[in-house]
């Protein structure tokens, strides 16, 4: 079983990677977006939970995001491995996969960020507000917020895993199937 997190600045094409990898090497792919998306639309215990902090501008606690996690693990048994999209984003949530893989007998086999310079995601990000309907994805000062969130909150994830040997950086800029390529050449390795 292969498990890997995908890292990756807002617009550095994780989603669309994503997609590719996940019918490669036959992952279930786990993006945190989806997840809460689909629990708040369906109304889970865990949506309303979750909802209460979304409602008002707070990021959902990492408690409830790892047990929304947990329980999408524990729905596919039968998975050759788990692509992880926008989790972890702090050490604690690192800290906290870990222990619960352990727990299944599991582990992160290794983590691969897709770089970019800001200025190319940003026009990236602004090209895409224009047919995505995002609000996020609209505004320069937002998205340049978010960047500043991920440089302060989950770029330490990567010193994490260094130490650990599991850190992977790919050259996220180029044509789809460019990225893909090199991408491909990671988890070939792995």
């Amino acid at each position: 079983m292969i498990n890997i997190v995908l890292f990756g600045k807002p617009g550095a094409g994780k989603g669309t990677q994503a997609e590719f990898l996940k019918e490669k090497y036959n992952l279930t792919h786990l993006s945190t977006g989806d997840i809460f998306r689909f629990n708040i639309k369906n109304d889970t215990e865990l949506g309303k939970l979750a909802k209460t902090f979304i409602d008002k501008g707070d990021l959902v606690p990492d408690e409830v995001t790892i047990q929304m996690l947990q329980s999408e693990v524990d729905n596919n048994p039968d998975s050759a491995g788990f692509l992880f999209d926008g989790f972890p984003r702090t050490i604690a949530q690192a800290e906290a996969l870990d222990a619960f893989l352990t727990s299944k007998n599991q582990k992160i086999t290794a983590t691969v960020a897709l770089e970019a310079d800001d200025e190319v995601l940003v026009k990236r990000l602004l090209e895409r507000g224009k047919t995505s309907g995002r609000a996020d994805d609209q505004d320069e000062d937002k998205i340049r917020n978010r960047y500043q969130e991920y440089n302060e909150k989950t770029a330490p994830l990567m010193a994490y895993y260094k130490a650990q040997g599991k850190f992977y950086a790919v050259n996220g800029i180029g044509s789809i199937p460019e990225v893909n390529d090199r991408l491909n050449h990671v988890f070939d390795s792995l």
